[in-house]
């Protein structure tokens, strides 16, 4: 073992244990959400999610029977029954039980409490219970409360998920979030793949100027354009006399505001492509067009899938443009904006919280997972030196 450590040298030791590092800083609370979210409702209250596969423990408040139901045993007067209340669901095990709120553990379960006065308490595992004076109760007292722990096993459930996707309306801004991003995700590739090849191989005046204009457009903030752009929009709504907050109105603001980094991409990708394919297929006498569709695409499918990550991860995560361009219209919020609003109504249940989290997290994770591989090798084919 020490010796495959010393192979590997300590530059690259270092570099696998930061990568480790980081995968375990970004599964444990995605593990932490997934866990929560199947968890019962009661117990996410009382222990954390590391705790779920070893049950946990609840106080429960509840009340003996009145002194209407206390039956003379020789010389003592006797209370029997059977505890129920808040928080004894009956799927649990009674524990302890006290008199404080503050010491619901005080007295094991089976033993007899001492409660001065000649007053004493016995409560067993199942609930039942004797409680005991050796003078009669007072007819007019209230019933007396008592404090138990009970230990539940773990409990998972599929409800959380059930009243998200129906009840929360998170099924229906799960709709709207694939309406906005599918599109906004394919158009601006498609105009983006077209602008690269033009940009990489075809001769025309002002191209460095155009490719100047596209890495300039990439460092401008999109929060600058927003006021401008809501303003045309609003414009061409009041011309036509149509709403401006449409979802072809928010394809085309994500296409505007993805478009410079995908035409970067592409064209550095493309430019990369070896030369001799090109040349090779205009002598054959294919147009640009023929170009572009059947050579340039099939080998430009790892740059078009690493952009498709981004542009698929940035649309669906965003809050800031779904609200500026398409309202907060409850038939077409957004999933961001669902939970935005959760966390202001439902900011104590974490069941709900946690559901909805990993809906949202779901399909950018199998997206991610199902282009990856395409990832990198998309992102370095740029540094290859081409026209």
């Amino acid at each position: 073992m020490l010796g495959t450590l010393r192979r590997i040298g300590p530059a690259r030791l270092f570099v696998h244990f930061a990568v480790l590092l980081i995968v375990i800083l970004w599964l444990l609370p995605t593990l932490g959400i997934f866990v929560t979210a199947l968890r019962d409702k009661d117990q996410i209250v009382v222990s954390g999610w590391w705790t779920a596969f070893s049950g946990s423990s609840q106080t429960a408040a509840v009340r003996l029977a009145g002194p209407d139901k206390a039956v003379q045993d020789g010389p003592n007067y006797v209370i029997a029954g059977t505890v129920a209340g808040e928080g004894n669901s009956g799927n649990g095990k009674i524990e302890s039980f006290g008199m404080r709120v503050q010491e619901p553990a005080a007295y094991k379960v089976g033993s007899s409490a001492d409660l001065g006065n000649g007053e004493t308490l016995t409560v067993n595992a199942d609930g039942s219970y004797r409680y005991q004076k050796n003078a009669p109760f007072e007819a007019d007292a209230r019933s007396k409360r008592i404090y138990l722990t009970i230990a539940t096993p773990p409990q998972f459930t599929l409800d959380n998920y059930r009243n998200v996707l129906t009840g929360e309306g998170i099924g229906q801004s799960f709709i709207n979030s694939l309406t906005v991003t599918i599109p906004a995700t394919v158009i601006p590739i498609l105009i983006a793949a077209f602008a690269a090849y033009a940009l990489a191989w075809m001769e025309f005046p002002g191209r460095a100027v155009l490719i100047a204009l596209v890495v300039g457009l990439i460092v401008v903030p999109l929060q600058m354009s927003l006021i401008p752009l809501l303003r045309i929009y609003n414009e061409i709504g009041q011309m036509f006399g149509v709403s401006s907050k449409t979802y072809p109105g928010i394809w085309m603001a994500h296409t505007a505001f993805g478009l410079p980094l995908a035409i970067y991409l592409l064209r550095n990708y493309i430019a990369g492509l070896p030369k001799e394919i090109i040349e090779s297929a205009r002598v054959d006498g294919a147009s640009d067009f023929d170009i572009f569709v059947k050579i340039i695409l099939p080998l430009s499918f790892p740059a078009l899938a690493s952009f498709a990550i981004f542009q698929f991860l940035w649309v669906w995560n965003d809050l800031l443009i779904a609200m500026v361009f398409l309202g907060t219209d409850k038939d077409r919020l957004v999933l961001t904006a669902a939970l935005n609003a959760l966390l202001g109504s439902r900011g104590g249940n974490w069941e709900i919280l946690t559901a909805s989290a990993f809906v949202t997290i779901l399909i950018p994770l199998l997206v991610f997972f199902g282009l990856q591989r395409y990832l990198v090798r998309g992102l370095l084919s740029g540094s290859v030196k081409g026209g």
